[in-house]
Parts: structure tokens; sequence; C-alpha cells
């Protein structure tokens, strides 16, 4: 996450700058040397945060480090939204002040007031930067203390490899699924195909145990007495054909290869496998290339009648391109199968006594992990070194509330990601191809579950999986929250809300002046569907920087403020769908960094709604749009002909 989030301010950084000095503008002068000892700063602090990600689970002191690291990055990235913003407005102005010269030569001098408050906002962006700065540099010269590693470093973690070896000590419940294996591939219920071997695809979510299973039947001892040769490789991801080839051989021969071109590799491998029956497993395959997958499997067509290739995969696509003779589907384990798993390695060596007073709390643990034996051993693995009850509890509670995991609708994830900038069109993409692939890689990953899809198989919505939601939940405990807004709460929870970033809020009918309850002055996103009427809403003023708003399916809220909605000039995403908004106030055609608006309403109420004149000033917007009230331009202009 805060890997993510420098990132982001170091390309929007260098980004802004680029821009002032391409268009020859003075708005922020005097910082040039803070800008690039900032960046430098930033730049240095990103190579240890892996592992400062990977341990902040563990050390609360990393994950104190890490939260006051992402609000200098949250404040420096609402600094850089300031300055765009200020440059927009700048050649806005410069232009209306251009085309009014024509009208009247007067018009060429810039009034007083409007220099005054272009000095002030030169003088406000340049005084954050440097106090940022400053802070930065204290939070960089903390990071000594922890020793990280570099990302740089020859120490770095390298991507997770499998091997064969199973302790078949934390395996439990895959009893059938094993059987079921173990028959397609000593061919009781299958046979050769003249294509070549018979292939069987286990495929499943992560963390299900495709992995297991297949070390279970590579293990089994009729498997190891059936086949003339073994082979394990795992796959991953990318798909690296080279590699693939010199681990076949390098098990084959015992030793490294001496050949190294692909060419000389896959003919050592049909030369040790020739007429030989034979048992590969191609563990974590992900690739969907054709012309990859054929370089492999020609390679092995020349084996013996009775040879099996044995793969494990996530995505049916693979399942499909592979050309799988049999498809294994894995599921979740049981309630009791999870149990009694948990139970076999979190208990292990602990007195009786002890395993009753923690009985109940290990049940609900293991339920929590819902079926998926890599979760459960994970925490049976951690709560085996924890003897408190008090320990127990912290796992078993939930921190963050007790609200559920909602359901996601790809289409407006993506767009709360294009208001964050996390997405940036590549050229040959548009924003919404690279959230779709973003969101594709995750859902290939188990980040989802509960897929909802169209007919052209497409997931159109989905729920986070639980356990990643429970994940994100503890790394974002300090940034995303839902919240119930309570006046008899406010003393004590100010200070609370100034740290979120985004928020869905629900308003009890308790509470008179949404504004007067809470400051959340550095919200990002604020989501608000079905639970605010129009007097809520009069607190928009005050997030100059939300950059998300999601008003919809709000039956209550019949009217936006007028003033409140012109200030959110870092605006970018507005959902306003199945409202009862009879029109728009005037501000929001001053929104310029606005980049999807569900719905434009044309008004013919007067001057202080919107007029269809006013998406001229909204250049920026893209997809959908759908436009209410056309009827009131074709009748105010029948009226104006009539008069």
């Amino acid at each position: 996450m805060a890997d993510a989030l420098l990132s982001i301010v170091l390309e929007r950084l260098a980004s802004v700058v680029e821009q002032q000095i391409r268009d020859e503008l003075t708005l922020v002068l005097g910082v040039e040397a803070e800008i690039q000892s900032l960046t430098d700063t930033l730049r240095s602090v990103r190579d240890v945060l892996e592992d400062a990600e990977r341990r902040q689970v563990k050390e609360k002191s990393v994950q104190g480090w890490l939260e006051r690291l992402k609000d200098m990055a949250y404040q420096m990235d609402d600094v850089v939204d300031e300055w765009s913003t200020a440059i927009l407005q700048l050649q806005i102005e410069g232009a209306e002040s251009a085309s009014m010269s024509k009208k009247k030569v007067s018009s060429c001098i810039p009034s007083p007031c409007f220099c005054l408050k272009q000095v002030a906002s030169r003088r406000d962006i340049a005084l954050k930067v440097k106090s940022i700065k400053q802070q930065l540099d204290v939070i960089a010269s903390q990071r000594s203390q922890f020793n990280f590693i570099s990302s740089l470093s020859e120490e770095r973690l390298q991507r997770l490899i499998t091997t064969s070896v199973i302790d078949t000590s934390e395996v439990y419940g895959r009893d059938m699924d094993k059987n079921t294996i173990l028959g397609h591939l000593l061919g009781e219920t299958c046979q050769q195909t003249e294509s070549g071997p018979h292939i069987i695809s286990i495929v499943g979510t992560g963390g299900m145990g495709k992995t297991t299973l297949a070390q279970l039947a590579y293990n089994h001892p009729e498997v190891k007495a059936h086949f003339d040769e073994r082979i394990w490789v795992c796959v991953s991801d990318p798909f690296d054909p080279s590699r693939i080839f010199r681990e076949i051989v390098e098990i084959l021969q015992g030793e490294s290869p001496s050949v190294h071109s692909l060419e000389a590799l896959q003919q050592k491998i049909q030369t040790c496998i020739a007429g030989k029956k034979f048992l590969i497993v191609l563990d974590d395959v992900w690739t969907e290339n054709h012309q990859l997958w054929g370089q492999l499997k020609s390679t092995l067509n020349c084996g013996g009648v009775g040879s099996r290739i044995l793969a494990t995969t996530r995505k049916e696509s693979v399942v499909k391109m592979v050309g799988t003779t049999y498809t294994h589907s894995l599921e979740e384990l049981s309630r009791e199968q999870a149990r009694a798993l948990f139970h076999q390695i979190a208990f292990f060596e602990k007195s009786r006594e002890k395993v009753e007073e923690l009985k109940e709390i290990g049940e609900n643990i293991a339920d929590k992990c819902k079926g998926l034996p890599l979760a459960i051993k994970t925490l049976g693995n951690l709560m085996r070194s924890k003897h408190n009850r008090e320990e127990w509890e912290n796992v078993c509670v939930v921190k963050y509330g007790s609200w559920m995991n909602s359901v996601i609708v790809r289409a407006e994830l993506i767009k709360l990601w294009m208001a964050q900038s996390y997405l940036k069109s590549d050229g040959s993409k548009e924003m919404e191809m690279v959230g779709r692939t973003y969101f594709e890689y995750l859902a290939a990953r188990s980040f989802f579950q509960d897929f909802e899809k169209d007919d052209d198989g497409n997931i159109i919505r989905c729920k986070m999986h639980d356990i990643v939601h429970d994940f994100a939940q503890f790394l974002t405990q300090n940034e995303c929250f839902i919240v119930e807004v309570d006046n008899q709460k406010k003393g004590s929870m100010d200070l609370f809300f100034q740290k979120i970033r985004h928020a869905t809020l629900v308003v009890r009918e308790s509470t008179p002046n949404f504004a007067s309850t809470c400051n959340m002055k550095n919200l990002h996103t604020l989501l608000a569907k079905k639970a605010f009427d129009s007097r809520v809403l009069e607190a928009l003023g005050n997030l100059t920087c939300l950059r998300a708003l999601d008003l919809s399916r709000n039956r209550l809220i019949e009217e936006l403020p007028k003033e409140a909605m012109g200030k959110l000039i870092n605006l970018r995403h507005l959902e306003n769908y199945n409202t009862r908004l009879k029109g728009l106030p005037k501000g929001i055609g001053r929104l310029s960094s606005l980049q999807t608006l569900d719905v434009f309403i044309v008004s013919s109420h007067g001057n202080d709604e919107c007029q269809i004149g006013d998406l001229r000033n909204l250049n920026n917007l893209r997809g959908r749009l759908s436009i209410q009230g056309l009827d009131e331009v074709k009748d105010a202009g029948r009226q104006k002909k009539q008069n």
C-alpha cells in the first residue's frame, strides 16, 4: 500500500513540475531544492518498503513508522492536487482574460484581488512543500533503527518455489480428492490420448490446497512404482520455457545440463524420456499463451504409453488452453475438516487443560478461514506459539467493525481507482482497460470471490475474499472506515476523523448537522449510499481534498448544496444516479478535474443551477454520461423565439 502510494506521489510530483516548466508558468518558485530533496528521499525510502510492509504484521514499531510515512505521502499528494488545480485555474483565467481583452482592452490588466490571490496561493503551496520535506526527513532518518533490507539488495526475497516434498502430518480432509487424482494417474479411469500424454488439471482459488494435493499424488507409493520417471517443476509466472526445460533435464540427468539453447534442451529431454512412461507435475501454471505451451507439450509427446501431465492452476482459462482431459475442481474444506486441521496444528504439544480453555476460540478462528487450508495452516502455526487466552481472543475478534463484505461492482471500482490516480493510460490502452486488466489480475489471484458474470463470461460483480478483506482492513485500519456519526461522540472523534482518507458514512437520525459533528478535511473518498438527506451534504464544502463522491441510490437527496459543490476542486468521480435530484448546482460546471459523472441534469430553474452550456468546462469527462432535462433546453429555445 505504502509502496503504491509513494510511486503515485513521485509520478505526479514530476508531472506537475514538468508542466510548470513546459508551460512557462511561475506559480510556485523557490522550492526547487526542496522538491529535488523530497523526491530523492521518497525514492530512497521506497527501496525498503517491501521489507517494511512484510514486517509490519508482527512489529508494531514498524507499523507505526509506515503509518507516519503514508500520512506524509497523502499530505504531499494533496499538495500536488492543490498545485495542479492552481496551474489549471491560472490557465483558465489567462484564457478568459485574453478572450475578454478582445471586447475590452482594460480587462488585460489583472485586478489587484486576482494578483493577491495568486501570490497567496504560491506562498501557501511553497510553505506546505517545505513543511512536508522537513517531516519526511525525520521519518527517513528513523528507518536506520529498523535495519530494513533494501529491495536492491541481494538479500531480497524471491518468489516462493514449490517442491515435491510434503509433510503429510499437516494434511487433512483430502482423501477423496487424492483417490480421484490417483485413479486418473494410474490409468484406472482414463485412456492414453493420441495427441500425447493425458493431462489432468487441478483448479481452485489460492490457498485451496492444489499444490498439496499434487504433492500427495506425486509421492504416493503406487505412483512411484508405476512411472519410469517422475518430474516436478514449479512453473509460476512468467512462463519461461528455457528455465522449465533446464529443470526437467537436471531432474532426469541428476546434474545441471551442459547445453543452454532451447533447441538443445528440447532434444535432450526427448532423448531422456523416449519410450518411457513418465509423470510430470507442472505446479502453478498461469500462462494462456498457446505458443509457449505448445513448445513444452510438443517436447513431451515422445514419452511411453501411460505418461501423464498433472497441472495445477487458479485459472479456468488455463485449463482450457492446455487441452485438459480431466479437470478436478478443488473445493473448501468442510467446517469439521477445517476445525480438525486447525486443532491438529495450533494445539500441538499443549496440555489438555489449555486445549479445553482455548478450544471454543480456536473453533471460531478456524471458521473465519472459510475452509481455506493455507489460511488454516498459517493461523494454526501462528497460534501454536501463543498460550495466553487474550492473545487468542485478539486474533479471533474483528476489530474494525461488524459490517459485512459488500458487493463490488467492477465498473464502479475501476472508476474509484481512476479517481485516486491509481491508473494511467499507457498510450495503447485507456485507463478503463488498464483498470480492467488490474481487476482480472486480482481476480485470478483469489482477491475476489462469489463472481457474477455476464453472458460473455466477464466478471461484473463480486466480493472481496474474506481472508483478503480482513487483512486489507488490518493494513488500512487508520485510513479506511465505515463510520457511524453521532453527535454524542463528537469530542472524541474529531482528531480520529482527521486521519481518515476513505470512508463510508452512516449518519444517525439524531445528528442534526453533520458539518459540526466531525472534521474529515483530508478525505479522498466518501461513499454515502442510502445514508444521507440534503441537509447533511452542507459539510461537503470542507472536504476540498475529496476525489470520489458516491451519492447513488439515495432517494433522500433532493438537491446538492450550491456553494459546497463548487469548492470540490479536486473531485474526479461523482456517482449521482437513482436520486431525487431535479438539477445540479452551478458550481459543478467549475469542477474541471471531473472524469466520471453519471447524470448531468439540465435545469430551467434560473442561474443557480446547471445549464447545458456548463458542460463545456468539464472537458475531462469520459465514459458514459446520461443527460436529463434536454426538453427544458428545447422549451427555453422555443420560448425565446416566441418572445
